[in-house]
């Protein structure tokens, strides 16, 4: 087998390309990675201690490997020249317009990135594809790639990110698994090879999952398909939890002992969010429609309208319970990211909360400890009639209610006596987490409305 390349690229620095080349770069130091982005802005960030994302641990990996063998850049053309191995970690968004809108990829992203690959490369390369891809795009690539007038071969090789926002350093450092996959030719299989050496440097190889190229793709949107049913399955059984009385802990608990189901992905809440989860489901209900698999496009489809539903119940009961109006009732909403130990907002419950509290004329007040820049983007068209607040105790004040959005942890220590005293009477507390101790709450003086549980109230429910 020919010596290991020594130049890494990715052509990226967003979530994935930026955590991933720093984990890579901290543990080869045999490698030169660098990082590269249009984003001039963003490189400079990573170039400092204020990173661009936040992610726990991921500032002292890049502090071990930044200026040693760990580079960022914005000179695209140059970089592409001398690396010997691309990863393009570009975004693939929904898209909004044209065929497909609403549940397609949009790769023009990534195509442009295809094409700059081939215009600017002087050597063979290995490109892998870390963004999430609909399958068969790797075909697609090898299109627009193969045949060159410059006698160069390009090895295609999928390697899906399957991190998860908040704790992605560990999941790069521990992963349940790495899941590449090439052609079965033997170019296919040598490149393959090379990017398991890659990983072998801290992975142990039975985590390391090699494939055909198209199962490669599949998985990561099919991975992501069954973690989001799971989340909106126990969501359907809060409903129905909180009619009968029946505690959603309990049931969560209890089939999730069964090792068939298994624990993980069971806690009902207001709803999933992040960058992937309803994009990939969404992309894989294109991708069963255009095959003409209408029924089955239409069961992972449901699983997307489930999660707008436990949105739009969540507003429900918040404006059932505050007397059927929240018209110039103060409404603080703790939490904006779309889960902890992340600033991501992207597809955030929060957001659609707080558009119809908007909507229904409350006055609102943000809280979250890392994404309120965020929050203040995602809300452009209305920030100046919204109030954000780092501070949960002053965003509390004069309140008639706080929601909970975001499993902070922050949020399970706080004095809530204290909260309690310094809001409007009657309190209500919205638990769309079910973190906090409804019971204690209660005793407090809130009126607790909690996710998948029957409310503690002060007063005869209606």
């Amino acid at each position: 087998m020919s010596p290991i390349p020594k130049k890494i690229l990715c052509i990226g620095a967003g979530y994935v390309g930026g955590p991933t080349m720093a984990v890579i770069a901290a543990q080869c130091p045999q490698y030169k990675v660098t990082v590269v982005d249009i984003n001039a802005a963003r490189i400079k960030a990573w170039q400092t201690d204020d990173l661009p994302i936040y992610e726990p641990g991921l500032s002292d990996v890049v502090k071990k490997a930044r200026d040693r063998n760990l580079f960022f850049s914005t000179d695209i053309e140059g970089n592409i020249k001398e690396a010997d191995i691309i990863f393009v970690s570009v975004n693939t968004p929904t898209k909004t317009f044209g065929e497909g809108a609403g549940k397609s990829a949009d790769l023009q992203y990534w195509e442009k990135t295809a094409r700059d690959i081939l215009k600017t490369s002087e050597s063979d390369k290995i490109i892998v594809e870390k963004s999430t891809l609909p399958v068969r795009t790797a075909a697609a690539l090898e299109r627009i790639l193969h045949p060159n007038d410059k006698g160069i071969h390009f090895d295609i090789v999928s390697n899906p990110e399957f991190l998860a926002e908040g704790t992605a350093i560990n999941d790069l450092l521990n992963p349940d698994r790495v899941l590449i996959g090439s052609r079965e030719s033997a170019r296919g299989k040598k490149a393959r090879q090379e990017i398991v050496d890659i990983y072998t440097n801290w992975v142990p190889r039975d985590r390391i999952v090699t494939s055909n190229i198209w199962s490669s793709e599949l998985s990561k949107l099919v991975a992501n398909a069954f973690l989001a049913q799971r989340i909106s399955s126990i969501n359907s059984i809060s409903a129905l939890c909180e009619q009968t009385e029946a505690n959603i802990t309990e049931v969560s608990y209890a089939i999730g002992r069964d090792s068939r189901i298994g624990a993980r992905f069971l806690n009902a809440s207001v709803g999933f969010g992040g960058s992937c989860f309803k994009k990939d489901i969404l992309n894989l209900v294109y991708i069963a429609e255009s095959y003409g698999l209408y029924e089955v496009a239409e069961y992972w489809e449901q699983v997307v309208k489930m999660n707008e539903y436990q949105e739009r119940r969540f507003v429900r009961s918040m404006l059932k319970a505050l007397f059927n109006t929240v018209a110039g009732k103060k409404i603080a909403l703790f939490g904006f990211a779309f889960k902890a130990n992340t600033g991501d907002t992207r597809e955030s419950p929060a957001i659609f909360i707080t558009r119809r509290l908007f909507e229904e004329k409350a006055n609102i007040v943000i809280s979250d400890p890392q994404a309120l820049d965020n929050a203040r983007m995602d809300l452009d068209d209305i920030v100046d009639r919204i109030s954000f607040e780092a501070d949960p105790y002053k965003a509390a004040e004069g309140a008639h209610a706080i929601a909970i959005l975001t499993e902070w942890s922050d949020y399970k220590s706080l004095d809530y006596q204290r909260l309690y005293n310094s809001m409007h009477k009657p309190a209500f507390l919205f638990d769309g987490r079910n973190i906090i101790d409804r019971d204690n709450l209660f005793k407090i003086g809130f009126n607790v409305y909690s996710i998948g549980n029957p409310p503690r109230t002060h007063f005869e429910e209606p």
